[in-house]
């Protein structure tokens, strides 16, 4: 297997990879989705992107090599997963997935009220009195359903028009597809069985249908109807091949499903988000739990924290019975602005949803307690390869970013035992400085980071990693030295030839030769996370830094050009281009730009 440049343990996250039904979504370093994919087996899908053979193609080794984390949602069937995988798709749009683009909206299977029902083909907005079974992936998928429910139940799927001036049955009944309703073939009440059955299938109730077609046909042997009861036979033989046939959007309304599951010390709380029956996807929180705290205590705590800052929907599904269940009730109601259920013990397709969950939230608990016990090895050959007393217990990286000198930044991010601690991540703006010195640049972010600590301001670091060579270090030590700190542990982390992973060199302070760690080495692979990071909130802050320089300073220049009168001139034409593409009877018509400030504006982007 060949592990992602990113240094994501592919490893140790296969091992604890079910091998059921389910969605997974591949995640850079920055948590954008790359790619969502449908699986039968999880482990068996996800395992052949890391087996490193030569017909995987460019554009999946490309997403390989970007993965940062997988995230991944469990269901009950194949046919969930595809459901699921579509919403995904539609929500997220991955870079590395094929976009419908042509698309407006995803279709769906209607029924229609009249005495003879007919099932049909949907897209667009829903008419009241049809039941509408969906959404469905794509078109195909909709018209192959159809055509499988035609075979099974021989409900009618003419147009309306056809139906109504029919004086002898189509082709559709000569070929078995259709029992000729137009022509008063069957009874109302049999067609409505039929209707009722087709409606039972695509609820996912196959198992009810099934038990009434046994039914029927030991009713037809019964009376000697030997080729009737064949006919049953067959159709209940081909329902239940297709009897997984569930789908993941089903129902109205809103709800929020969380699921909760302990051991070891770590807890996991998954979230699954329905919306207008749809399953949007899901989430996942790991609170830290003090030693014995019960589960309902945990749920209430989840609950209140996590709906601050966030409306709830009317009903909220829990894999628990939480603490003051009243008392959230009423918190909830007063951030929706209305009633609020929350239900623990539960039946049918609620009961479905909350164990889709909870078999979730069991796979990230033990993902978790996998990447702690990983990042815990890491750790360890870290400390070893750096011959270090104990295990570092904070670690920070720096790094510069800037294009051709303008709008340099520099980025600090921290590590722990358990990963990045993002809310001591820092940026910070370089000014007065030569443009492009990143010797400067280090020298200059280094300084106000540990002059604050000197005030008592955050943490010591036990490491502090650079991005960069001797010179950055050297920039480093002298810092630290001039501030009485170089007892911290400095590493260096240059890159490799061609600026290759796996190929980098580290400077240690005290240390005159590099060291080059192999390309297995946990340790490494650690090193390698960190200054990613940096290198990813760096570059982050130098874009935003940069665009808002180029989208300001032309117009600053501007005498009677205040802020209130930039921003309303960027807001109406969208941008720093469509000012400068204006013309002078344009720019008058935004609020507060008069004629002679519009000329000054067009003058600036026109003068020759």
């Amino acid at each position: 297997m060949s592990a992602p440049a990113t240094g994501f343990d592919h490893k140790t996250f296969l091992q604890t990879l079910t091998q059921s039904p389910g969605v997974y979504q591949m995640l850079d370093a920055s948590g954008s989705v790359l790619y969502v994919g449908k699986a039968r087996n999880l482990k068996s899908r996800v395992t052949s992107y890391f087996r490193g053979s030569d017909d995987r193609g460019p554009r999946i080794r490309s997403m390989v090599r970007q993965i940062a984390d997988i995230r991944v949602a469990v269901t009950h069937t194949e046919a969930e997963a595809l459901l699921l995988e579509a919403n995904l798709i539609k929500r997220h749009r991955p870079r590395y997935n094929v976009l419908l683009r042509d698309d407006k909206s995803y279709p769906y299977i209607y029924v229609s009220n009249q005495d003879y029902p007919r099932l049909g083909f949907h897209r667009g907005a829903r008419k009241k009195g049809m039941r509408y079974f969906g959404p469905y992936p794509s078109a195909g998928a909709v018209r192959e359903s159809l055509a499988l429910l035609q075979k099974l139940f021989q409900v009618r799927q003419c147009e309306d028009s056809v139906f109504a001036h029919r004086s002898r049955p189509c082709l559709q009944y000569q070929i078995g597809r259709c029992t000729a309703p137009c022509v008063g073939y069957i009874a109302p009440e049999d067609y409505a069985r039929d209707v009722e059955a087709s409606v039972k299938f695509l609820e996912g109730k196959s198992d009810a249908v099934i038990e009434e077609l046994m039914e029927r046909m030991e009713a037809a042997s019964a009376r000697l109807d030997f080729e009737h009861a064949a006919r049953l036979r067959d159709q209940i033989a081909r329902l239940r091949q297709i009897s997984e046939q569930q789908f993941v959007s089903g129902g109205e309304g809103d709800a929020d499903v969380f699921a909760l599951a302990q051991e070891a010390g770590t807890c996991a709380v998954e979230i699954f988000f329905v919306r207008n029956g749809q399953n949007l996807g899901n989430s996942e929180l790991f609170p830290n739990v003090p030693e014995a705290t019960e589960t309902d205590e945990i749920m209430a705590a989840v609950l209140a924290q996590y709906y601050a800052e966030r409306e709830p929907p009317a009903r909220i599904l829990l894999s628990h019975a939480p603490q003051g269940a009243e008392a959230l009730e009423a918190f909830l109601a007063e951030r929706r602005g209305g009633k609020v259920a929350l239900a623990w013990s539960l039946r049918g397709d609620r009961a479905r949803w909350l164990d889709m969950a909870r078999r979730n939230a069991e796979l990230a608990l033990k993902t978790r307690i996998a990447s702690q016990a990983g990042q815990t090895a890491r750790l360890d050959a870290l400390t070893a390869e750096l011959g270090l007393e104990e295990p570092p217990k904070r670690m920070e990286c720096f790094d510069i970013s800037h294009t051709g000198g303008e709008g340099t930044v520099a980025s600090c991010v921290v590590f722990g035992p358990e990963g990045p601690i993002k809310s001591d991540y820092r940026r910070f703006n370089i000014e007065g400085i030569e443009p492009g010195d990143d010797y400067a640049a280090m020298h200059q972010a280094l300084s106000r980071r540990f002059a604050r600590l000197q005030k008592g301001e955050g943490q010591e670091p036990d490491i502090l990693f650079i991005d960069g060579g001797k010179g950055q270090v050297t920039q480093a030590l002298n810092v630290l030295a001039d501030l009485g700190m170089d007892h911290i542990k400095v590493v260096g982390v240059a890159k490799g030839e061609a600026r290759k992973p796996g190929m980098e060199s580290l400077i240690l302070s005290g240390v005159e030769a590099p060291s080059i760690l192999p390309a297995h080495s946990g340790a490494l692979h650690l090193i390698q996370q960190i200054r990613d990071e940096a290198h990813r909130f760096a570059i982050t802050g130098h874009r935003a830094r940069r665009a808002k320089a180029r989208k300001e300073s032309t117009l600053e220049a501007i005498p009677g050009l205040g802020p209130k009168r930039r921003s309303a001139l960027l807001k109406h034409f969208g941008g720093l281009r469509g000012v400068s593409r204006a013309g002078v009877e344009e720019l008058t018509k935004v609020p507060g730009i008069h004629r002679r400030l519009a000329q000054s504006i067009y003058d600036q982007f026109h003068e020759s």
